[in-house]
């Protein structure tokens, strides 16, 4: 028996498309960051960026006293308790392009700009994903369809691991699919090394495991299943000739799953040199860390939650709050199609096969609907059952009331790009029907001849005198008919269709997106009434502090010299980077208490309005001098000191 075709290779165009795809993306992001403030957490990973920098220039010049273990240690020890490539690239993308080339107009640029490219480099995997596994209108729509989710678009302008982590999550994902779909030795090892890289990210990696143990068993299961049974007298030669055997992918993943299991923990172990020494009780320590992860506050529905129970609602109704409702609507058509297309077949073969030949009638039925059924087109790679186990592991964390809520959606958003491919496909799905009522409209209706042709003779003697105007109007109307019908099947064949759709479906995501920043976090969809709606429903309006770069206008210009401002939840690392872009005034100093302050900021959140009765008391005053916000939702304050 021939082995199946191998698949065709990458197409020249589609890798162009990819590259621009990511190339427009961080130019983007590269443009919005100005005016978007520094989060919370991105002052930390400055401070250790900083550290390991300083390291790696003690490498270069003076190896084996940077290899010294006490050297090591007080570099990396430095928030430990997350894994140090992210950080190493801030780091090292400081050093090069910001210190020795000077390539951004704002320090802290150089520090966000690996998350940028990998963020960006995200959108292309997804864009290639969608081409190979289904089509390129498939893969273009899901790419844009991803890269326009307000939060995710957030997320990637900053110097943290969330955009890093959803990029090195799917390639680690794409690469295990490309060892069950191509077979061979170079995609298991990827998959090793990008599992590897994924776990030296983020602990978001610990849930890759499960997808692909998971995504391996059902296709042993679906291929022994679906194959069919052998026949009493075998197929004649030329026709099993004719029909190449489908590799055998759930074999395949074994490859991919060694890999994973051997490589993955050397690479993440060689790139992490805090785990170099002391390695297993470090590893405890850092497991322990994000398994017993204290609890922040967020409010939901109006309530503050701090710790468990929490809401299992909170992630699906977060999501539905916040991604595009058209994103959603494509995701629930392509995942339903999808089902239907993949599953009923399976199901019904597995109920003929446990049905004994003299059962009763719910099982012969069950044989005849597998008979009368097709087998469903090949999913090479089983793509959209590896798309769900995706999804369905990321947000499966949320069933349990003990799972922290209060990252916002960021810590679901791996489930993001694979929301997107569903989407993709079923705007491919779309046009493709769209083309196809199209070419209906143009043929001719059955019967419209007949009809002239019996309407004639009726006429008799009236019909001699009214053929030549009848005639005429036929000659008349005949080309306009043709015309018409030549022009609706010219637009099913060409690239009107997909534009037409693509930008119906893409506009308000787009629109949502830009008109969201620089308050992304502050986002919600016409799904809850925007941020308005959101907020009347109690849900969060921000969180990390970052919206301090909204109010540096107006803090540069009120300010007195040298004068001193409460900076709220904005962390002490990120005020001083706004300090070395130059972005607030090098005069204007931050303070970690409201009284003596001349102003304080207040970041809205339920649980810190004790902060603003500070400040009112402080500063003898109920009114804010400023107020920032989306969509007439405050969402940052500041109050100036009228005692002074």
């Amino acid at each position: 028996m021939r082995q199946a075709a191998r698949p065709a290779p990458l197409a020249l165009a589609d890798g162009a498309i990819a590259l621009a795809f990511a190339a427009a993306y961080v130019a983007l992001l590269l443009a919005t960051a100005g005016d978007l403030g520094y989060a919370r957490d991105e002052g930390f990973y400055f401070f250790a960026a900083s550290r390991y920098g300083a390291w790696f220039q003690a490498l270069l010049e003076a190896p084996r006293a940077a290899l010294d273990p006490g050297v090591i240690d007080a570099a990396w020890s430095v928030n430990h308790e997350h894994p140090g490539l992210i950080k190493s690239l801030f780091a090292l993308s400081n050093l090069l392009l910001q210190k020795r080339l000077g390539l951004f107009a704002m320090e802290g640029t150089s520090y966000r700009f690996p998350a940028m490219v990998l963020s960006g480099a995200g959108v292309a995997l997804v864009y290639l994903w969608g081409t190979q596994a289904r089509d390129r209108l498939a893969g273009a729509s899901a790419a844009a369809l991803f890269a326009m989710m307000p939060r995710y678009f957030y997320h990637a302008h900053l110097a943290c691991f969330d955009a890093p982590i959803v990029t090195v999550w799917a390639v680690c994902a794409y690469a295990y699919w490309r060892s069950l779909r191509d077979g061979g030795a170079l995609w298991p090892v990827l998959t090793g090394i990008t599992f590897g890289l994924a776990l030296d990210t983020k602990h978001n990696s610990w849930f890759l495991p499960i997808v692909c143990v998971a995504h391996a068993i059902a296709v042993e299961l679906t291929e022994r299943i679906v194959a069919p049974a052998a026949p009493a007298e075998g197929p004649p030669r030329e026709a099993a000739a004719a029909s190449p055997a489908p590799p055998r992918e759930g074999r395949r993943a074994l490859a991919a799953l060694a890999a994973m299991a051997t490589i993955g923990p050397l690479v993440f172990y060689a790139l992490w040199p805090w785990i170099w020494r002391d390695t297993l009780p470090r590893l405890r320590e850092y497991a322990s860390f994000h398994l017993n992860h204290e609890y922040y506050n967020m409010e939901f529905l109006g309530r503050n939650y701090w710790t468990p129970p929490m809401p299992r609602a909170y992630a699906p109704v977060m999501t539905a709050a916040t991604v595009p409702v058209v994103t959603l609507c494509l995701f629930a058509a392509g995942l339903c199609a999808s089902a239907r297309a993949r599953l009923l077949y399976p199901l019904a073969r597995a109920a003929a096969r446990l049905a004994p030949a003299g059962g009763g009638s719910a099982l012969a039925a069950a044989r005849a609907l597998a008979a009368r059924l097709r087998p469903p087109a090949r999913d090479p790679g089983g793509a959209a059952l590896l798309w769900f186990l995706a999804i369905a592991a990321v947000y499966g964390a949320w069933l349990s009331p003990s799972t922290p809520i209060f990252g916002g959606t960021k810590h679901w958003m791996t489930a993001y790009p694979f929301v997107a491919l569903f989407a993709g496909a079923a705007f491919s799905a779309a046009v493709r029907r769209a083309r196809l009522a199209l070419r209906a409209l143009a043929r001719p209706r059955r019967g419209a001849g007949a009809r002239a042709d019996v309407a004639a003779p009726a006429g008799g003697a009236r019909a001699d005198v009214a053929a030549p105007a009848g005639g005429a109007r036929a000659d008349v109307a005949a080309p306009a008919g043709g015309a018409r019908g030549s022009a609706l099947a010219r637009a099913a064949g060409g690239p009107l269709v997909p534009v037409l759709l693509g930008a119906a479906v893409i506009a308000a995501p787009v629109a949502e997106t830009l008109h969201a920043h620089p308050w992304a976090l502050s986002s919600y969809t016409p799904l809850v009434g925007g941020a308005p709606g959101a907020a009347t429903l109690g849900l969060n309006r921000t969180f990390w502090g970052y919206t301090t770069g909204a109010v540096v206008a107006y803090l540069n210009e009120h300010v007195p010299p040298r004068g001193t401002v409460y900076i709220h939840d904005t962390a002490g690392q990120a005020w001083d980077m706004l300090l070395r872009d130059g972005r607030l005034r090098k005069d204007i100093r931050g303070v970690g208490a409201v009284a003596g302050a001349d102003f304080a900021l207040y970041h809205h959140e339920k649980h810190m309005l004790g902060q603003a009765y500070q400040a009112w008391v402080a500063f003898g005053t109920t009114s804010p001098d400023h107020i920032a916000g989306l969509d007439g939702v405050p969402v940052i304050l500041v109050y100036r000191n009228t005692m002074r």
